[in-house]
């Protein structure tokens, strides 16, 4: 999976899809096209599935909830457009299996999604709290405030493409680090990607 740098503070989630797409060789793309397809810069997950979906690419979409989580109004991470990116993000939750995605409302354990990895057949784009991924690389990020805030919960969206059986690692690919490849181990993932805020959404 080749790795793409993030050009704004918003599109670590496009980056993430123009990375999936330039593994399965479709080149056709830029971020420019994405970020045009997409015409919002408030990304959710539900956003990146149906734009995988535009460009034919079979997508299973993992949460804990369905739709717009409305506990999340109080997140300075959310509240700013939570009113209508709420009713825009419910509208894609209820197309989205008239476009084939096929969402699971459930949450994957770490050891379920390593199996998945190891298997080859996927690659994973994971809704993470930036904050969480405590690895010494993270310091080297070229966005400070990669996802708009500071403090508190930031989203952040990486792609997961490997996973090391005998260190217990997952091998990703940061948007937001300029470094091509990453380790991060299993505790230290699960605990990123299943903080509040997140609503453990992940794409396969």
């Amino acid at each position: 999976v080749p790795h793409v740098r993030q050009l704004c503070s918003w599109d670590c989630g496009l980056a993430c899809v123009l990375m999936v797409l330039r593994a399965l060789d479709i080149q056709d793309c830029d971020m420019k096209s994405l970020a045009k397809l997409c015409s919002t810069t408030s990304i959710w997950t539900v956003d990146l599935a149906h734009l995988l979906r535009r460009f034919s690419i079979n997508v299973a979409f993992l949460t804990v909830t369905i739709g717009a989580n409305p506990h999340f109004a109080l997140e300075t991470f959310y509240k700013e457009h939570m009113v209508e990116d709420g009713e825009r993000v419910n509208r894609l939750f209820e197309k989205a299996p008239q476009v084939g995605i096929q969402i699971q409302w459930r949450s994957i354990s770490g050891e379920e999604l390593s199996t998945v990895i190891l298997s080859g057949h996927y690659i994973a784009i994971a809704l993470v709290d930036k904050h969480k991924l405590s690895q010494p690389w993270l310091e080297e990020l070229f966005l400070s405030d990669c996802c708009g805030v500071s403090s508190g919960y930031t989203g952040h969206y990486v792609v997961i493409c490997g996973y090391d059986m005998e260190t217990d690692e997952f091998e990703i690919r940061d948007p937001a680090s300029s470094r091509e490849s990453e380790q991060i181990s299993l505790v230290c993932l699960d605990e990123a990607r299943k903080s509040f805020g997140t609503d453990e959404d992940i794409l396969l």
